[in-house]
């Protein structure tokens, strides 16, 4: 069963504020058996699946979870990255796809702090990745004890902890200011239509980012996925008494 599709079908009717009755009315189906794809407890033949792609405006491949584009549009680097756990250097491909699409994510996330009209938004996803950014160049930075710490201003005994504190703050103004709460002084996002989000307005009002975007979703989500296996795999072995001290 393709739980991606049940998800997909769903997120495409409802982004388009379409009913489940309507929907099933206009693709010859009962409603409760829209329903019951909807919900991923039966599986559509070939031919309904034809049938809704034509009726979204979206390709197979992405109904079945293959791309996370509408449109169909794969990337077009053949090794995508995947942590398979086997420690091999990533390609240069691999490393500049990674580069472009996170930096092409922040920038779209710019570009929403921007169209939001929130200084306080703005100001605070940039001290956000700022500081992320500065955390993680410093952790490698001193990884080499020869490195000179004179770099830095701050002692590194507290610029870690430091950093990760203004992050959390960072983040829930972030949160309040997105969710229209002005605290301390701040403002907020008056306009919450301006944040309206669906995957046609995002391939429209962002389209030199999108692909990028929504590429990174679909990576990290494999990434958290595979994990939670991962883990969930190792919990059962752990209560079954399995030594796992090698994995």
């Amino acid at each position: 069963m393709n739980s991606d599709f049940a998800r997909i079908i769903t997120l495409q009717r409802k982004e388009r504020h379409i009913s489940q009755k309507q929907a099933a009315q206009d693709l010859g189906i009962s409603q409760a058996l829209l329903s019951h794809y909807e919900k991923g407890i039966r599986e559509c033949g070939l031919n309904f699946l034809v049938k809704i792609a034509d009726y979204y405006n979206v390709s197979c491949d992405y109904l079945l979870g293959r791309t996370p584009e509408p449109e169909g549009k794969t990337i077009t680097i053949d090794d995508i990255p995947d942590d398979d756990g086997n420690n091999k250097m990533p390609s240069p491909e691999i490393i500049n796809f990674n580069r472009r699409i996170i930096n092409n994510s922040i920038s779209l996330l710019f570009s929403l702090a921007q169209k939001a009209g929130s200084i306080t938004l703005i100001k605070q996803v940039s001290t956000y990745l700022m500081l992320s950014v500065y955390k993680l160049f410093r952790i490698i930075y001193n990884a080499n004890p020869h490195n000179d710490q004179k770099l830095f201003r701050i002692p590194k005994v507290i610029a870690n902890d430091s950093s990760n504190a203004i992050v959390s703050m960072s983040e829930s103004d972030i949160k309040a200011a997105s969710c229209g709460i002005a605290i301390d002084g701040n403002d907020c996002v008056k306009n919450f239509d301006t944040l309206y989000l669906t995957t046609a307005t995002i391939s429209k009002d962002y389209a030199q980012y999108s692909s990028s975007l929504l590429n990174l979703i679909k990576l990290s989500e494999d990434n958290i996925a595979r994990t939670r296996e991962r883990y969930h795999c190792v919990d059962d072995r752990l209560e079954d008494g399995i030594d796992v001290s090698s994995l």
